[in-house]
């Protein structure tokens, strides 16, 4: 499956915002835009032209896309499940996102990024319900259980990661976390206001209605 393998700060720099590819560690003083290179990538440019409305849009889309780890196909996919749910459409793309079990091994602590979190799923670390899966992509529900497979408990990788996120408090409301038996439960479906991040999720849903 294609994936992006380029730069991740490369990211950030080009939609000019820190998206947490590498965890906690794009809140420290190492993040280049907090550095010397607060522009874009590319050439420098003495004055940049203003952005048109379809820039702004798309802009936003990328933003969400790379903040989550998804490539084009995906995202798309997921914006027409939450198009064709009741409700409002971008409320519905965020919830889902968060839904995704790498996103939820994420937000349990279990790993210090998206990534890192995909990775641990893909090699058979995380369970399911009881069963093992190999599925960055699956949607949880509400009352689903994740747990961390027993060989991998002690793994350093994973005690960093619950360390971390004891450290920053980072967990959810929306999940219940015992980090002795590494396991957690989904206790409701996450809504908009859950979310944190300063997404403006309605200049996707213009985007894809043109």
């Amino acid at each position: 499956m294609a994936k992006y393998t380029g730069p991740k700060c490369k990211l950030c720099r080009r939609e000019m915002t820190p998206l947490m590819l590498k965890g906690q560690r794009c809140l420290t003083d190492k993040c280049p835009l907090k550095g010397n290179k607060k522009y874009p990538p590319g050439p420098p440019k003495k004055r940049r032209a203003k952005m048109s409305d379809y820039a702004v849009q798309l802009r936003e889309k990328q933003k969400i896309k790379r903040t989550y780890g998804l490539l084009e196909k995906q995202f798309r996919i997921n914006f027409h499940h939450a198009n064709s749910m009741a409700g409002v459409t971008g409320d519905n793309m965020i919830s889902q996102l968060e839904r995704r079990l790498d996103n939820v091994v994420y937000r349990m602590g279990f790993a210090s990024s998206r990534s890192q979190a995909r990775q641990l799923i893909q090699h058979k670390h995380i369970m399911l319900n009881d069963r093992v899966v190999d599925i960055p992509s699956i949607i949880v529900r509400e009352g689903n259980e994740i747990k961390v497979r027993d060989y991998f408990k002690e793994n350093i990788i994973l005690e960093e990661s619950i360390k971390l996120s004891k450290a920053i408090a980072s967990k959810p409301e929306w999940v219940d976390v015992d980090y002795e038996v590494k396991a957690g439960k989904i206790t409701r479906i996450p809504v908009r206001a859950d979310v944190k991040d300063s997404f403006n999720e309605q200049l996707v849903v213009e985007l894809y209605s043109k």
